[in-house]
């Protein structure tokens, strides 16, 4: 079986995000950068359907500035076969990221299988693996937390919010974009890590790909940070003190009752 993973480089959720003076963007020079935490479940699922399934193989791609790479080397020291780098501009969209990607896979053997995160955790768009599927006519399951394999079928149960599932049948090929639930990813190990460092990415460029920053559809014309949140009210007393203090809170400041 042929696999990809599809991943995104994403800023550390510890990351305390500052904007350049214009606001244009994201002052990315103190970030440190992470595999989007979806995207580890996609490789570890990857990695599970690889060692269940003779002569299979796992292949990841990043779509991304140079620095993807480092993602793509996590990802081999995870355990992945191999691994492309597409580049394409640090504020690309979710169509030319997915257009990118969809012109690389077409560029390999045709995978039987594709695992996405369900969304990245810095824009969230939640987008690519729906775009994907439509460049590619694969068919697609999203926000998956479960799956089943029965030869070129496969059965996942999808979170459909609210506490409430469905389950749905695909065939292959397919794209799955997994949620958290699924599994729980390995770590690479430290000699697995210094192995990857020297591993070889293959990079292919925008104009290989046969894109340019004008396939882009969205642009984003300027940032704004959330305000700061209100600080934290401590009540303190007995019980029936504090009882009294917070509904004088909800009724008289705060005013929801």
């Amino acid at each position: 079986m042929k696999i990809c993973v599809c991943v995104k480089q994403v800023p550390d959720t510890t990351a305390s995000i500052k904007l350049q003076e214009d606001k244009s963007r994201i002052d990315t020079s103190d970030i440190q950068w992470i595999i989007s935490p979806y995207d580890e479940l996609a490789i570890e699922e990857a990695l599970q359907v690889r060692d269940k399934y003779t002569d299979s193989m796992v292949t990841v791609l990043s779509a991304g500035p140079p620095r993807a790479i480092d993602s793509i080397r996590m990802a081999l020291a995870m355990g992945v076969d191999s691994g492309i780098h597409l580049e394409i501009p640090e504020d690309a969209d979710s169509f030319l990221t997915a257009k990118a990607l969809a012109v690389g896979i077409q560029q390999m053997e045709m995978p039987n299988l594709i695992f996405t995160g369900k969304e990245a955790i810095d824009d969230g768009a939640s987008q690519v693996s729906q775009l994907l599927s439509g460049f590619l006519g694969f068919s697609c399951v999203t926000s998956v937390q479960k799956i089943t394999y029965s030869n070129d079928l496969i059965t996942c149960r999808r979170d459909v919010g609210g506490g409430s599932t469905e389950i749905i049948e695909a065939k292959l090929p397919a794209i799955v974009a997994v949620q958290f639930g699924l599994n729980q990813p390995r770590y690479a190990t430290a000699l697995n890590i210094i192995k990857a460092k020297r591993s070889d990415v293959r990079t292919i460029t925008m104009s290989d790909l046969g894109l340019s920053v004008s396939d882009q559809k969205l642009r984003y014309k300027n940032f704004e940070l959330m305000p700061p949140k209100d600080n934290c009210q401590f009540i303190t007393g007995d019980p029936k003190n504090q009882a009294e203090q917070l509904v004088h809170l909800l009724k008289e400041e705060i005013k929801v009752i």
